[in-house]
């Protein structure tokens, strides 16, 4: 055999060699890499995609699609639904949830929708009919529910039931009522919140406290159903009994 060509067959023979102990490094470095990098979830990869396509944002899955924080409206009673039928019209109804938390509709009669979402009413409808409809097509609609509300009683200016369009405070709830009133006693407000059908706790809260503190750390968040008490202060339940006041007799009422 040639002398160049032994030569050339052992530098092609070393570049094999360099060639394998660099793959070999990068597959340990690779291995290395997947042992200290924390365990992923099985399907990981599979979920990501998922919620890509289900409304994710920026990785984040949506939640109004979780159910978990932001769940989905469930019917309560006197709730109002509109019932469409995309090709029997015929049937198109509006149905209202009775007391007992049915529905009641054309043909089927009653068909229980309380503690339900709009979907799984839906769902149950198209059920319903399958006996009267091929493959029925159907469009549920919520029309009217009972909104989100505080009740203010008591003495403020304005006392009744508002809608709780956002999230606001004790403290916002007496401004949204117009107030206190001159006999309303600022730190003994008590708010009630109803926790079943039959118990509610309560909560003293002092306002007059909160206010002249500008500290607004300890004011209460409402919510829906929340009843915003403000009593009597001691003056202005004597003050019938009092004689009428002259120039030579005064009452401060701020100090009660």
């Amino acid at each position: 055999m040639p002398e160049g060509a032994s030569a050339n067959r052992l530098g092609l023979l070393i570049v094999i060699i360099c060639a394998a102990c660099l793959l070999m490094q990068r597959l340990s470095e690779v291995a290395t890499a997947q042992e200290n990098r924390p365990d992923a979830p099985a399907g990981a990869l599979a979920g990501a995609v998922a919620a890509k396509n289900l409304g994710a944002a920026d990785g984040a899955l949506s939640l109004g699609l979780t159910g978990e924080r932001r769940p989905f409206y469930r019917l309560r009673k006197s709730d109002v639904l509109e019932v469409n039928f995309t090709f029997s019209p015929e049937f198109n109804q509006t149905a209202t949830v009775q007391p007992d938390g049915f529905l009641i509709l054309k043909g089927v009669g009653p068909l229980y929708a309380e503690g339900q979402t709009v979907t799984d009413v839906q769902q149950s409808i198209v059920r319903a009919y399958r006996d009267w409809l091929h493959d029925p097509e159907v469009t549920v609609t919520l029309r009217d529910f009972d909104k989100p509300y505080f009740i203010a009683s008591g003495e403020v200016t304005r006392p009744g039931k508002y809608e709780l369009r956002a999230d606001i405070t004790v403290t916002e709830a007496v401004a949204i009522a117009g107030g206190f009133t001159r006999d309303a006693k600022h730190s003994q407000v008590v708010l009630f919140r109803r926790v079943s059908d039959e118990l509610a706790e309560t909560r003293l809260l002092d306002v007059k406290k909160l206010l002249k503190s500008k500290n607004l750390k300890e004011d209460v968040h409402l919510r829906s159903g929340d009843l915003v008490f403000i009593p009597q202060n001691t003056m202005s339940k004597i003050r019938k009994y009092l004689p009428f006041p002259t120039t030579g007799m005064y009452v401060n009422p701020t100090q009660f």
